[in-house]
C-alpha cells in the first residue's frame, strides 16, 4: 500500500492578510527604532501614555487636591494623566501597616501620589522593584543593617518601607529639602535603572552619569564646598547623593537651578520634568 501525500490547494486569498502581519511587524520594528532614536536625540520618551481613562475616587481626589500641592498646579490634561497612573499605581502595590498602624485612604493617597510625582516624565511610572508599601508610625528598626531608620527600600523582598510621620512632615512642608518619600522612590528608581534596559532607565543612567563627571570638576567641588547648598548626608554615596539631589529639585527649583545650574539641568533630564 502506498501513502499518497495531497498538497493543500494554494488560497491566493491569504496573501493579502500575510502580507498585512509582515508590512505590520515590520512598522513596528520601524517605530521601535525611531522610538529609540528620538529619547536618544531628545533625552526624553517619544510618548508616556497609550490610554488615559482611570479616575480616582470622589474622596480620592479631594484628599488630593486639598493636601498635595503639585496636583493642584497640574493642567486638566495633566490631572487626568497623573489620576490614572496613581489609580494603576494603588491596584498594583500592596500597602501594609507595622505596629498596629491602620492604613488610611490619606497614607495611601499622598504616597502614591509622592511615587508618581517623582516617575510622572517618564513613560514606565510603576516601579516595578515594589509591590509592597510598609508603613511604620514612626522610626522603625530595620533588620537590614541593625538600626534605626526613617525610611528604606528593601530590594530583596520587593519593599519600600516608611516612618508616617516622618513621611507626612516631608510634604506638609515643602521647602525644607526634606521629603523621605522622593528620597526613599528614588533609591527605588535608581535602582531600577541599574537592571532594567527600557528607555526611561537608559536616559536615567546617562544622566546620573553626566552629574556624576560634575562632581568630579574642581569649580563644582569648590562651589559645593562654599555653598553648602546640599546637606552633608549628600555625600554619604553616589546614591544619596542621588536621592538628595530629587528632595531639592522639587522643592528648592529656583534656588538648585540658580546655584547648580548643570547639576539641575541633568537631573531635569534625568526626570524628563519642567516645572514651567
Amino acid at each position: 500500500m502506498y501513502l499518497t501525500l495531497i498538497s493543500e490547494p494554494y488560497a491566493p486569498w491569504l496573501a493579502p492578510y500575510a502580507y498585512g502581519i509582515v508590512l505590520l511587524g515590520f512598522s513596528f520594528f520601524l517605530f521601535r527604532v525611531f522610538e529609540n532614536w528620538y529619547a536618544s536625540i531628545y533625552d526624553r520618551p517619544l510618548y508616556r501614555h497609550y490610554f488615559v481613562y482611570k479616575k480616582l475616587t470622589a474622596s480620592q481626589e479631594v484628599i488630593l487636591q486639598n493636601q498635595f500641592v503639585f496636583y493642584s498646579k497640574l493642567s486638566k490634561k495633566h490631572k487626568k494623566q497623573f489620576e490614572h497612573r496613581m489609580v494603576k499605581f494603588i491596584s498594583e502595590k500592596k500597602f501594609i501597616g507595622r505596629t498596629d498602624l491602620v492604613i488610611t485612604e490619606q497614607m495611601e493617597v499622598l504616597i502614591t501620589a509622592t511615587a508618581c510625582m517623582l516617575s510622572f516624565g517618564r513613560k514606565n511610572y510603576l516601579y516595578p522593584l515594589i509591590d509592597f508599601i510598609l508603613v511604620y508610625p514612626s522610626e522603625f528598626y530595620s533588620t537590614v543593617n541593625q538600626n534605626f531608620h526613617k525610611g528604606e527600600f528593601n530590594p530583596k523582598e520587593r519593599a519600600l518601607v516608611l516612618s508616617w510621620k516622618d513621611f507626612e512632615e516631608g510634604f506638609q512642608i515643602n521647602n525644607d529639602n526634606f521629603n523621605l518619600g522622593i528620597h526613599e522612590f528614588m533609591h527605588a528608581m535608581q535602582l531600577e535603572s541599574m537592571s532594567s534596559r527600557d528607555l526611561d532607565s537608559i536616559r536615567f543612567s546617562k544622566q546620573f552619569q553626566n552629574i556624576l563627571k560634575q562632581l568630579t570638576k574642581q569649580e563644582v567641588k569648590d562651589q559645593l564646598d562654599k555653598t553648602k547648598f546640599f546637606r552633608s548626608y549628600a555625600f554619604t554615596n553616589q546614591y544619596e547623593f542621588m536621592a538628595v539631589l530629587a528632595e531639592y529639585f522639587f522643592e528648592s527649583p529656583k534656588d538648585f537651578e540658580a546655584i547648580f545650574p548643570k547639576l539641575y539641568n541633568y537631573t531635569k533630564k534625568l526626570l524628563n520634568f519642567n516645572f514651567e
